[in-house]
């Protein structure tokens, strides 16, 4: 008998992933700290670092903490992290208090990267995972793509009506995301989710990297590591390939991460309308060679207008792919969910190497930067092709 939706616990725990998406926030605060002259641009790369590099360091312990505790007790204490985080930047506006604060921030967001997905495919049917999980994510891109407005509009706004006419007033948006973490924390705590509980042998680190020696664990966690290099490295590059390349104005060439952003939110809402009718496996296939064409069409174009528009087709090809990586992965092996859920989530440092490598490439051959993102779309589709996705 398929497994009802209940409401009551669906509505809190698809929240916390728009609280997720407040790691995003690192871009502004990037942009804000490069208003102050004593600041080079070099060491502001800090802030996004600190709140990346957690995803290394923490997944797998937090996936075996997680077995121990429970899926829904970590979110919960991952979302209180996270609002704590948001808060810091009251003690002021100096270059300290930010990395302090999107350090924080970003260990809450590990806590619930690892934790809220897993917990999704607990409380959805079972065949409707996938859809429930591309849902998540719609959500989740609403917030990345609201958020650098509200912290750069809204803040000041909020400043302004409050009296602070200090510097920084951006803050004051990280102040209002930081009530919403805290209502998203209440609402969470008010509900009991039905999890599944692991009742054999707890998770250890031996237990967890023991997996990797799975061909097929190993195989879709180097697709998470390769999916996310893709989506970050088109977001910090894509300005200046359209800049460069493609001689679109500067000003204008910013756009193009927007232009992203949006695509993601419309490829992520669609993907749960369609994986409601159509196979994990084959849609896979199908948003894999989705990006691999567009991304070879973008290595060429010399069109402002189509790489506008292969812009938004690689969002909506990539869009879909890392909730379908997981539910895969976890339909597979869904005793071994927090193991596999911190593994994939420690695959997320990819945002942090593929980029680099893309950069490099760039400075090399500027479309051979698009290429290396084309190779790993490659692999993107042959994990769909594999028999092992079946």
């Amino acid at each position: 008998m398929s497994k009802q939706i209940k409401y009551s616990h669906l509505i809190p725990v698809l929240l916390s992933f728009f609280v997720m998406s407040f790691a995003d926030l690192v871009g502004t605060g990037v942009d804000e700290l490069k208003q102050s002259a004593d600041t080079p641009r070099y060491v502001l790369q800090l802030i996004p670092f600190v709140a990346l590099i957690w995803y290394f360091l923490l997944s797998v312990p937090i996936g075996i903490w997680q077995d121990k505790i429970g899926k829904k007790k970590a979110l919960n204490i991952g979302i209180l992290i996270t609002a704590a985080g948001l808060f810091i930047p009251v003690f002021g506006n100096t270059l300290v208090v930010i990395l302090l604060a999107f350090s924080v921030l970003g260990i809450g967001n590990v806590i619930i990267q690892v934790s809220a997905n897993p917990l999704l495919v607990d409380i959805v049917p079972e065949d409707r995972s996938s859809s429930f999980l591309s849902l998540s994510q719609f959500f989740k891109s609403i917030g990345s793509m609201v958020g650098p407005f509200v912290a750069a509009m809204t803040g000041p706004w909020l400043a302004s009506l409050l009296g602070d006419t200090s510097e920084g007033a951006w803050r004051y948006g990280l102040y209002l995301f930081g009530l919403v973490a805290l209502i998203s924390w209440i609402w969470l705590s008010a509900v009991k989710v039905d999890e599944t509980h692991n009742d054999g042998e707890k998770a250890t680190f031996s237990s967890c990297f023991k997996l990797l020696g799975n061909n097929f664990i190993l195989m879709m966690v180097m697709g998470i590591f390769l999916v996310v290099g893709i989506d970050v490295a088109m977001n910090s590059n894509i300005g200046n390939f359209l800049e460069e390349k493609i001689h679109i104005d500067a000003e204008m060439a910013k756009y193009g991460k927007s232009m992203y952003f949006f695509a993601k939110m419309i490829g992520t809402f669609v993907g749960a309308i369609l994986l409601t009718k159509l196979s994990s496996r084959g849609f896979l296939i199908g948003s894999s060679m989705l990006a691999l064409v567009a991304l070879l069409a973008m290595a060429f174009t010399q069109s402002a207008v189509m790489a506008w528009i292969i812009i938004f087709i690689i969002s909506l090809g990539v869009s879909n792919i890392f909730p379908l990586l997981f539910s895969i992965a976890v339909g597979k092996m869904p005793e071994r969910a927090n193991e596999i859920s911190g593994l994939m989530m420690m695959a997320i440092s990819g945002g942090a190497i593929i980029p680099f490598i893309v950069g490099y490439a760039m400075d090399m051959w500027l479309p051979g930067g698009i290429l290396v993102l084309v190779a790993c779309a490659v692999y993107l589709l042959y994990l769909g092709l594999s028999p092992k996705t079946k």
